[in-house]
């Protein structure tokens, strides 16, 4: 159960990137999704959402390619909210967005995982944080991770979480090529007979890195095996796909790295610590925002 806290009206929260440090595709499932097994990471990489109480609803990005209607999550998530607590009350959000999007980052599950928190921040904290996580997998497989507190071990079709110890950090780069992929088009092109065949329970223990969607997506793109191939060259010790792509995480000691066509963007590990959200020096000073920016 839930300590009640007083409501706020308004609030700034990160909403962080997840890497997918590695991926397995088990089996195509009865009901058309696939069984999964990952390791899940959040890191430092993330949009910034603005909510505030107001006298109608809203929802604007700072990306005008990014759609404000019924289609975005936090669109879905609002609407959730209400369906599953029967509280309404007007709020006007606003996303700073910074997470690529179709990058195999989680972006839009992170935005409704986001968003489901603070509408329950803003509603005196009504329902419990088993029961967001339980709501965010109604629209998103990825989304109950960002409840975890940002390492989890996740199976079945994502939604089934297990906390995990946060992992070291490491020197960490993602390299975002030009261009998305979509999540839908690379899972119909996975053939699970034909993936990697190690145990995932090994997969974590040895901390292994492997993508199954790496196939399907280099089939579809081919440029991006190149990419993985020229990132290595580099001298990064471990150059993986993460999710559906088009994103690669890169470890190691590798200083300023470029590559042409590609943007290298420096992060770290995130981590979650117990009734509250992710955190991050930058948004440190937006937690408690006096003028709104919607």
């Amino acid at each position: 159960m839930n300590l009640k806290r007083e409501a706020k009206s308004k609030l700034a929260l990160f909403s962080p990137a997840k890497l997918n440090l590695f991926f397995r595709v088990l089996a195509k499932r009865e009901d058309g999704y696939h069984e999964i097994a990952s390791l899940m990471q959040a890191i430092s990489l993330g949009d910034i959402l603005y909510f505030e109480k107001g006298d109608f609803d809203t929802l604007t990005s700072s990306d005008s390619s990014l759609p404000c209607d019924e289609t975005n999550l936090i669109w879905r998530a609002r609407a959730l909210f209400r369906e599953k607590t029967g509280l309404f009350f007007p709020v006007q959000i606003h996303v700073e967005k910074r997470i690529p999007v179709e990058a195999g980052l989680g972006g839009g599950s992170s935005n409704l995982a986001t968003t489901l928190w603070a509408l329950n921040e803003l509603g005196g904290n009504i329902a419990t944080e088993a029961d967001l996580r339980l709501w965010a997998g109604t629209f998103s497989s990825d989304a109950p991770f960002f409840f975890s507190p940002g390492t989890a071990y996740c199976t079945g079709r994502g939604e089934k979480i297990t906390a995990l110890a946060p992992l070291p950090n490491r020197k960490l780069w993602l390299a975002k090529p030009e261009g998305g992929m979509s999540t839908p088009l690379v899972y119909r092109h996975c053939k699970p007979h034909a993936c990697s065949s190690e145990d995932p329970k090994k997969l974590l223990e040895e901390h292994v890195y492997v993508n199954d969607l790496e196939a399907p997506a280099f089939t579809l793109r081919s440029q991006l095996s190149q990419v993985k191939q020229d990132l290595l060259s580099l001298g990064f010790d471990c150059v993986v796909m993460t999710g559906s792509g088009s994103t690669f995480f890169c470890f190691g000691d590798v200083k300023t790295p470029k590559l042409d066509g590609v943007e290298m963007i420096p992060v770290t590990f995130l981590t979650r610590s117990e009734n509250c959200w992710y955190n991050s020096r930058e948004c440190e000073k937006m937690m408690s925002y006096g003028s709104t920016t919607l």
